[in-house]
């Protein structure tokens, strides 16, 4: 039975009192009580260092009670460890079965944790790799701008770096304060069977050249002829889809040559206000040749270049302007604008014609999507005058953004980066107004 600090006191002063001492006994009867607890103190700290599962040791009142609780709440903990840690073997089992490389990245960027197929992926190696640095591991330049940009909308595509004959297509996704993680995907069957696709329609296209060719020197020599007015009609519309089916040859040869690379390779600096201008005129007489009697105005609003591949630029460009010139309604407003700002410079094309329905607007630059067909049809489009820019633009690292509402219009703009630019000077620019309307 558990006996109080005030009780042993008493005891022990009526023990002393017998021997005329009292206040020694009381002291006596102190010390034995702190000797007690001191005892059952020791026994507690050795259970709970020993952490074996073993029952409590034995106790009388406040001690006994203490220690019951003591017992249940450990047992409660064990029970607590052995789920989770079941389910810390369960997540290690699944991602081991995964072909995936998984790899936690700490918030100081180091190697936390990976699964199996990291190590085959990825060369990692748990016996030496563990808790270093991310980026003295995984050291292609592409994967560290790309790290470090903290960005991850869109996946990074690059070899692995053990076997460059595999593709892997890296994703990384932020949690907890900091930590990221990050999933390599072997995409080599899909390159693979996307380098196929390529590579037949480049032949095929390049195959129907040929065919094309001589049906156009055919035709365009039967109509120098003197023809029956109907045999003329039915040339004349042949002669016009053997040069809408060249055009779409021509795309499809663009479009397979753009796919090779998401890389320019001979980037140079591109004279805009010439190349605008240029694309201005032709627009116009475009528009004379449709006969639609738009008002096209073209702005330049900054006297800044852009580096890259010309022919690459001056084809997503016209490609914008052009569809501006056929969709738009007769008698419609364009307008043509490139500016600079703090965030890079942008390229757009505006109208007032009858506008898009914001559930075709992500799917437009789709090859061969076309909101109407009968019009696309009618107006000589190929369906993948925005596929190609869509291709150009990420080459150059830019990016191109759509608004449109029915009956309103649409804008399709250009942004490119700041480090694109290039100023008169041949440095970046500050904003310099140079409006030159036409």
């Amino acid at each position: 039975m558990f006996v109080s600090l005030g009780t042993s006191a008493l005891a022990g002063a009526g023990v002393g009192l017998l021997f005329g001492v009292p206040a020694w006994g009381a002291a006596a009867g102190l010390l034995g009580w702190g000797a007690y607890q001191i005892r059952q103190f020791q026994k507690l700290e050795t259970w709970l260092r020993n952490n074996d599962g073993t029952a409590p040791p034995e106790a009388n009142g406040h001690w006994g009670e203490l220690l019951d609780e003591l017992a249940r709440m450990q047992k409660a903990d064990r029970k607590r460890e052995q789920a989770l840690q079941a389910v810390i073997r369960r997540f290690q089992q699944s991602s081991a079965a995964l072909q995936d490389a998984i790899v936690i990245i700490d918030r100081s960027n180091n190697l936390e944790w990976w699964n199996r197929s990291a190590d085959k992926l990825l060369g990692l190696k748990a016996t030496s790799d563990r808790g270093k640095p991310v980026m003295n591991l995984l050291r292609d330049p592409r994967f560290i701008r790309y790290f470090r940009k903290g960005r991850y909308n869109e996946p990074l595509e690059l070899p692995s770096p053990v076997n460059n004959d595999l593709h892997l297509q890296y994703q990384i996704t932020v949690f907890g304060e900091g930590d990221r993680l990050l999933v390599a995907r072997d995409i080599t069957r899909l390159m693979r069977l996307e380098q196929t696709r390529q590579d037949f329609v480049a032949n095929a296209s390049h195959e129907l050249r040929t065919p094309l060719t001589v049906i156009r020197g055919y035709l365009e020599t039967f109509l120098d002829q003197d023809l029956p007015r109907p045999l003329a009609r039915a040339m004349g519309q042949m002669q016009a889809q053997a040069r809408r089916m060249e055009n779409l040859v021509n795309d499809l040869l663009l479009l397979s040559r753009l796919d090779a690379s998401n890389h320019i390779a001979d980037e140079h600096r591109i004279q805009l206000k010439q190349m605008l201008n240029q694309i201005y005129q032709d627009a116009l007489a475009l528009n004379q040749t449709l006969e639609k009697d738009h008002s096209i105005n073209l702005q330049l609003d900054s006297g800044a270049d852009v580096t890259g591949q010309e022919l690459e630029l001056h084809s997503a460009f016209s490609n914008l302007v052009f569809n501006a010139v056929r969709y738009t309604p007769a008698q419609g407003n364009i307008q043509l604008r490139w500016w600079t700002d703090a965030r890079g410079g942008h390229f757009s094309v505006s109208d007032d014609g009858i506008g898009i329905e914001s559930v075709h607007i992500p799917r437009l630059t789709e090859r061969f999507y076309r909101v109407d067909e009968s019009r696309s049809s009618s107006s000589g489009g190929t369906g993948l005058g925005l596929a190609i820019v869509k291709h150009v633009l990420v080459r150059h690292g830019a990016h191109l953004t759509i608004d449109s509402r029915p009956g309103e219009g649409s804008t399709f703009s250009c942004h490119f980066p700041t480090e694109m630019l290039v100023g008169a000077s041949g440095t970046h620019p500050a904003e310099t107004p140079d409006a030159q309307p036409h």
